[in-house]
């Protein structure tokens, strides 16, 4: 069994063990990080479910999207840590050892910008086959990845893993394991060594900074733009604001953390890059919707899906109204309705004149 020591003395948390393993059935070996990350990917795949029946879309079409890009996002997240971390995997001479390295989810290795866009990918590919809206697809999984994202990170707290740098603050993570990760990477000095084993010093709970952020970002979108139509003005609305408000968290968090995967070795941090390009992107998209929004009207956009008799969809078409329009469409009936009057009118001073 992978067991750890850990403590939260600022919170008055004593020593305690932590193991890595939920069980075991014989040789096989069932960890609690593919426990945690599975129960993370359930709930998400439950929330779009509940989103799909209010969007009238059939489960049929769900089911394609989990079965391509519940996978195709897993595959992506291992490949994209592996690349950035590949010395920890390779072993020389012997790529059968390499490859069953490579595929050991369960110890720990998902990089979820990677599984973002793997699962993006899948997601694109599988709305254009369906002729299904992709923004409107991608305002349902936003906040579900949110959330997974949430419960996930509770999984590199069973590993004792993804943990940022020495700290005092009263919430500190120590562990024996975390002592010898900052000596091994000469983020302290033998003095400071010890004060991490006895409290003193500590790592910032980074797991548990981003855990927070997605659970404070989920609620916020879903109560602002979901529960309330009103605010939800454009389709990929919810999309654009994941990117910024997990952008501007994961920048902030990144830096924090001792095992950041680097592009350029102690100088530049993938997912901190990525992370602020993901900001940037989305305030840009935010912006750009909005305006097209508020320059051809400010009619809610209606979405009509054309289905055959046997429930599948034909085209989808969406109509935006526009308010413009719509204005000269009453005033131009409001005149033809006053000539139709007056004209009825004239017909019958006519006839009262004939008699």
């Amino acid at each position: 069994m992978k067991q750890n020591q850990l403590s939260f003395p600022g919170l008055g948390i004593e020593e305690f063990t932590i193991d890595a393993i939920a069980f075991q059935i014989g040789s096989v070996r069932v960890a609690w990080y593919s426990i945690i990350i599975t129960l993370g990917i359930i709930l998400a795949i439950l929330y779009v479910w509940f989103r799909f029946k209010e969007a009238g879309l059939k489960s049929d079409d769900l089911l394609d999207f989990v079965l391509f890009v519940v996978p195709f996002g897993i595959v992506g997240a291992r490949l994209y840590y592996v690349v950035f971390e590949f010395d920890r995997f390779y072993v020389e001479g012997d790529f059968g050892e390499t490859l069953l390295k490579i595929v050991q989810v369960w110890n720990g290795g998902l990089a979820i910008y990677g599984g973002i866009i793997a699962g993006g990918i899948a997601a694109v590919l599988v709305a254009r086959h369906k002729k299904i809206k992709l923004l409107k697809i991608l305002d349902m999984l936003a906040p579900a990845v949110m959330m997974a994202q949430a419960i996930g990170r509770w999984g590199n707290f069973m590993n004792v893993e993804a943990f940022g740098g020495p700290t005092t603050l009263p919430w500190r993570m120590c562990s024996p394991r975390i002592a010898k990760n900052f000596f091994n990477n000469d983020l302290v000095t033998s003095d400071e060594y010890f004060k991490v084993l006895t409290g003193e010093l500590g790592a910032h709970p980074t797991f548990f900074y981003e855990s927070l952020w997605n659970i404070i970002g989920f609620v916020v979108i879903y109560f602002l733009f979901v529960r309330n139509k009103k605010l939800h003005k454009i389709d990929g609305q919810l999309f654009y604001s994941y990117l910024i408000w997990y952008g501007l968290g994961r920048a902030w968090i990144e830096g924090l953390r001792t095992d950041s995967l680097y592009l350029i070795d102690g100088v530049l941090r993938v997912s901190q890059l990525v992370a602020l390009l993901s900001f940037i992107t989305g305030v840009g998209l935010m912006i750009f919707g909005l305006i097209r929004y508020y320059k051809y009207g400010k009619g809610k956009m209606v979405v009509v899906i054309p289905r055959d008799k046997n429930g599948k969809i034909i085209k989808e078409e969406a109509i935006y109204p526009v308010k413009n329009e719509a204005k000269e469409e009453v005033k131009s009936n409001g005149t033809n309705n006053q000539r139709k009057r007056s004209g009825s009118k004239g017909k019958r001073k006519n006839k009262k004149r004939r008699r």
